[in-house]
């Protein structure tokens, strides 16, 4: 994670002028020696005109050769260019600055879907001149992730952006960097791993914030090889309550890192979504620097001491993992500053230095093994408080297989199908990681969605994000009732119909070489908590009332077409989706309805 004390915005205003500066220089430069040579006296005032208009017609020239070279690229590839976004300023700033002041009030990914709705699954909202394409199409999809997936890197520009945060994680790297971080982590993933329960029957349940403090808790053991105890602290109090905790949870380390780490994503998805001009957002300081303080002040020392004891224990086979092993152990077994060429992987003469890899690497996978997994579960409490009819059918499969105090095994899990299918349900309709972006490396086409026209070009270099949290829901592709809650489509004819003939309509976890490590992990953890969680309780409701009003869906969502129209929370997203303050609901436990 790179740190610098000039801010991102100065840095890139001095490149940017620097670019503009020197051009326009020797374009005067030019026009004057030109002039003197044939006996012309220049006059001061032309001079700064032709200065001064230098860098915004040689701007509009190339924004023109740009548009002319990619229509030619298109048609030698006898494609077409992507539908592109039509707005009423230049550079689409008015679509831009609209999405950014909208974000707050209107519900997840609607300025997009009516976008769809005009242009079609796949267009380019081409901000600022810079292409930024968009597609909700499984086809497309597909080509990304799995067909074509050698075209597709995270790339230099998702990197800058969440570089102060994510550092040379799995997340954020490409090639064979990112082939060593997923081969040094994938051992970690194994069958006993993932079947391994006793770091999750310890831990109490209740929402949104005691499932996030539940995640992390079993990620720290998980990771570092003792649990962090966040759920020790006091939880924060309703609304409506007539005393608060929200002090007390200040002065905590593990909260205030939870909060932190949320914080920083807030900041880097802010830069995604602008594009290339983010830093002109950030020309006093970083938007992450003072989150990732807090950060650093949590995960250094616990990183520290994983270091240090590696220092006091006999040297290991670095090829060996122990089942006793922390993902931290095996990670510092395996980076100490030696060139790293394990299990096959060849990675030329690259070194690196033991606490940037292990910290980068732990923070990449804390994010997937706790804010992905808290954000499902939150997803599928909500929904099963909203239909108390599934829940009943759930946990009667619940108590029928597993009883009503036994913990559950992972053959147990395997044989729950309803519950799959819940989970899966929830997935569908809202999966951890509501948008993704790659970036394109050569010139490409994608099949055209419609059928008989001409294939879309994707230039080089070009920006593609594509959101599974859309697809999800497109009513083509799953039927009338798609956005609707109905775990049963995924145990009856639906399917057959739907996902079987085009299994790429459903991706949660991703697809391709860069599918989810930790997948059957997640659907293990999750599948636990809601075991635990209705062996004890028998009823969940909502609490509309404990929340803020400020975050409560406003009232002229119920006016709107979708499921704006009917839901009870107001979904948002950094990197991973979450409920904007919080998930307060009602549960009845199983004693208090037989007494």
């Amino acid at each position: 994670m790179s740190r610098s004390w000039v801010s991102p915005g100065v840095s890139y205003l001095t490149r940017s002028l620097l670019s503009v500066v020197v051009p326009a220089a020797s374009t005067v430069i030019i026009v004057v020696r030109l002039a003197s040579l044939k006996g012309f006296r220049v006059s001061p005032w032309l001079v700064s005109a032709v200065f001064l208009g230098a860098a915004p017609l040689g701007f509009a020239a190339y924004v023109l050769a740009d548009g002319k070279l990619q229509q030619r690229k298109a048609n030698r590839l006898g494609a077409r260019l992507i539908p592109r976004v039509r707005g009423k300023w230049p550079g689409n700033l008015d679509k831009l600055v609209s999405i950014v002041l909208s974000s707050e009030n209107k519900y997840i990914g609607q300025p997009i879907l009516d976008e769809m709705k005009v242009l079609g699954p796949t267009f380019n909202f081409r901000f600022f001149w810079e292409d930024i394409i968009m597609t909700m199409e499984p086809q497309h999809v597909k080509t990304i992730l799995a067909t074509d997936f050698d075209n597709y890197v995270k790339g230099d520009k998702f990197r800058e952006a969440v570089d102060s945060v994510l550092g040379t994680g799995v997340f954020n790297s490409d090639g064979e960097t990112w082939k060593l971080h997923r081969t040094m982590t994938r051992p970690f993933f194994t069958h006993d791993r993932i079947s391994h329960f006793d770091i999750f029957d310890r831990l109490a349940i209740d929402f949104q914030d005691l499932i996030s403090r539940f995640t992390l808790d079993s990620a720290s053991e998980f990771l570092f090889g003792h649990c962090i105890d966040s759920l020790s602290v006091g939880l924060p109090y309703p609304y409506n309550a007539t005393e608060s905790t929200n002090a007390v949870q200040g002065d905590n380390a593990a909260v205030a890192f939870s909060n932190a780490f949320s914080q920083a994503q807030q900041a880097i998805n802010r830069r995604i979504s602008i594009g290339q001009t983010w830093r002109l957002a950030e020309i006093l300081a970083d938007s992450t620097a003072q989150h990732m303080k807090v950060v650093d002040a949590f995960l250094d020392p616990v990183l520290k001491d994983a270091l240090e004891k590696k220092l006091t224990t006999p040297e290991l086979d670095r090829t060996e993992f122990l089942d006793d092993q922390t993902l931290v152990d095996h990670l510092v077994n395996l980076t100490s500053g030696e060139m790293i060429c394990n299990y096959g992987i060849s990675v030329g003469e690259i070194f690196f230095p033991d606490f940037k890899v292990i910290k980068d690497e732990t923070l990449n996978i804390l994010l997937a093994g706790r804010d992905t997994t808290a954000s499902t579960l939150t997803s599928a409490i909500y929904l099963l408080a909203m239909h108390p009819e599934f829940l009943t059918r759930l946990r009667e499969e619940i108590i029928s297989k597993v009883g009503t105090t036994r913990r559950p095994t992972y053959d147990d899990i395997k044989e729950l199908k309803y519950l799959r299918a819940v989970l899966n349900e929830t997935l569908r309709l809202f999966p951890a990681v509501p948008f993704n972006i790659r970036e394109s490396i050569h010139d490409t086409t994608w099949i055209s969605p419609e059928p008989g026209k001409k294939p879309l070009f994707v230039p080089a270099g070009t920006l593609v994000s594509y959101s599974v949290f859309l697809m999800h829901r497109r009513t083509d592709l799953w039927g009338p009732d798609a956005l609707e809650f109905d775990p049963d489509r995924w145990l009856d004819e639906r399917m057959k119909k739907y996902l079987i003939p085009n299994p790429y309509i459903f991706l949660p976890f991703n697809a391709g070489p860069r599918i989810c490590l930790g997948q059957q992990f997640a659907y293990n953890e999750m599948s636990f908590m809601l075991i635990r969680l209705l062996q004890s309780f028998s009823m969940i409701t909502l609490s509309s009332e404990s929340q803020e009003p400020a975050m409560r869906p406003p009232a002229w969502w119920a006016e709107k077409d979708g499921r704006q129209a009917f839901e009870r929370f107001r979904p948002r997203n950094h990197l991973t989706l979450y409920a904007k303050g919080g998930m307060w609901v009602k549960m009845e436990a199983v004693d208090d309805v037989q007494s």
